[in-house]
């Protein structure tokens, strides 16, 4: 799929309404996946905040994506809101994602909180009723303003946030805690970018809108599409959004999941959720979050409501789905859905299971299966003995298999190592998509913090390295190339073995060994010899 990204119709602006479709009959190619999924969602009747989205023409020529270019369609959305961008009593807070013509997770930047400021802060507070909600939207988005608009350094906001919050969680900080923050992170932005964080929401969502479409360009992204073969030619659209409030305490959180398990297929949702976050809290990588089981046991009612939009999902698409949701005080949003992301096992059975549902026809179980063989589908898990070695400590498991390799703490080590001919275990604090030129290399990746459905850990098992995240009694000490976890040092390049299977680590080398799943490549070939029989 390719646009003509000079077309009038790449660049231009349209507009996705509340249950309605795109205002104007364009592909994907033009407003991206994540916009043109959204106008199916609005389509299913699925609850799906209104937005528009600029075209992937203005990709190669941001500073032509001016306020006059999305003026009128800001003050479509305003009325279509009810509230207004700019205003002291009830302001309009947007989003501002990007989404190309193919899926990248993770690649490319998001800002969320555009619009809040100074002015508009006192308006959040009146209309929500909850000052915690308002300062911590702002201290968050003048960290990630500073961060990707105005290239200030993270660990300076970070450096903010250990002051303030000692040994607590930020979501567990108060709204007298949260505003100081803020203040702390104004001031910061001030000494770091050189100069003040811009009060103008306006000119927030220009500088925006221009970030979004220059991270396409981006060292990440630009790594992604060399290694998964695409063109640079893409381009990517932006799309702005009504914000909607995870953050907003009580039946509020963000969640990222998966129609079905993108790691062995099984047919039930498997969803990363926290409560009283947004949702880069849940993708970034930078935090641990809880399974959809949190969100099934206190809010009964959002999961009935959330199991009931996968099973609308894969209806429409015919396919597992990979999403994203936020629930504002017991209400459920629908922000994302794209085709997940998924192991050859799991390809393997997803497409059988639907073949034998009727979701989808047998021929298309066999096209989406074809190129399968015994050895593509074989796992890797303990062997020879090593399934009776003590583990030293477990985290979340993203992709399935278990691998022995030296450790590696960044790019460098992990391209050095890979090229003496060791397999690579890259062990990182943060699931983070940069690190996406070190994992090519590497075989497996250990992280402190992350879930299991943060941007690199898709990543990672889009790619078929084994991937544990969210090790808490991991800890790294850069400056001595070493780690420790639960009392066991290991400088750089000492082994360990990690078995996505379980979630387990282990001291040193252990025995490997590839087994096929048990009646997968026997269901896969009855699937084959009925369809050449007919």
């Amino acid at each position: 799929m390719s646009a003509d990204l000079r077309s009038d119709a790449a660049r231009s602006v349209h507009r996705i309404a509340r249950h309605g479709a795109l205002e104007r009959d364009v592909g994907a190619d033009v407003v991206g996946f994540k916009a043109f999924n959204l106008a199916r969602m609005a389509e299913l009747g699925l609850n799906v905040p209104p937005a528009f989205v600029i075209g992937t023409g203005f990709c190669a020529v941001p500073a032509e994506a001016t306020v006059a270019v999305w003026h009128d369609h800001l003050a479509w959305l305003e009325s279509a809101t009810g509230l207004a961008f700019n205003d002291p009593r009830k302001p309009l807070l947007l989003s501002v994602r990007s989404g190309a013509p193919v899926s990248m997770p993770g690649m490319m930047e998001t800002l969320l909180n555009i619009g809040l400021s100074d002015h508009t802060l006192a308006g959040i507070i009146r209309t929500s009723g909850n000052p915690r909600l308002a300062w911590d939207a702002y201290r968050r988005l003048v960290a990630a303003f500073g961060e990707v608009v105005a290239g200030v350094d993270a660990a300076a906001f970070e450096a903010d946030l250990a002051a303030v919050a000692g040994d607590q969680a930020d979501r567990d900080l108060d709204h007298l805690a949260l505003r100081e923050l803020a203040r702390r992170h104004l001031a910061t932005y001030r000494r770091e970018a050189g100069a003040p964080f811009p009060q103008d929401p306006y000119e927030q969502l220009d500088r925006a809108i221009a970030a979004v479409f220059g991270s396409w360009s981006s060292a990440r992204a630009s790594s992604y599409r060399t290694m998964r073969g695409l063109p640079d030619t893409l381009g990517t659209a932006v799309t702005v959004q009504q914000m909607v409030f995870g953050n907003a305490g009580g039946l509020s959180g963000a969640g990222v999941g998966f129609t079905r398990d993108p790691t062995d297929g099984t047919p039930a949702p498997w969803v990363d959720f926290l409560f009283n976050a947004q949702g880069e809290d849940v993708v970034s990588g930078r935090r641990n979050a809880g399974s959809g089981e949190i969100l099934g046991a206190v809010a009964p009612g959002v999961w009935n409501d959330l199991v009931a939009a996968t099973r609308a999902l894969e209806i429409a698409f015919r396919d597992m789905q990979d999403f994203e949701f936020t629930v504002q005080d017991g209400r459920l949003f629908l922000l994302q859905t794209r085709n997940g992301k998924r192991t050859p096992q799991a390809a393997a059975r997803i497409a059988l299971d639907m073949a034998e549902e009727g979701l989808i026809d047998r021929q298309t179980a066999l096209r989406r299966t074809g190129d399968l063989t015994p050895e593509g589908l074989a796992v890797t898990r303990l062997g020879g003995g090593a399934e009776a070695a003590t583990p030293i400590a477990t985290a979340a498991s993203a992709s399935a298999g278990a691998v022995s390799g030296r450790i590696a703490l960044d790019e460098a080590a992990s391209l050095r190592l890979a090229q003496g001919g060791e397999a690579v275990i890259l062990v990182r604090r943060d699931a983070e998509t940069s690190d996406i030129a070190a994992l090519d290399h590497a075989a497996g990746l250990l992280t402190q913090n992350g879930s299991r459905t943060s941007h690199a850990a898709v990543v990672a098992r889009q790619l078929g390295k084994v991937c544990l995240v969210g090790c808490g009694a991991l800890s790294i000490d850069e400056p001595a190339r070493s780690i420790a976890i639960a009392g066991w040092s290991f400088p750089e390049g000492a082994e360990l073995t990690i078995d996505g299977n379980d979630g387990r680590i282990y001291r040193g080398r252990l025995a490997i060994e590839r087994v096929p799943p048990a009646g997968l490549w026997e269901r896969l070939q009855a699937l084959r010899n009925e369809t050449d029989a007919g």
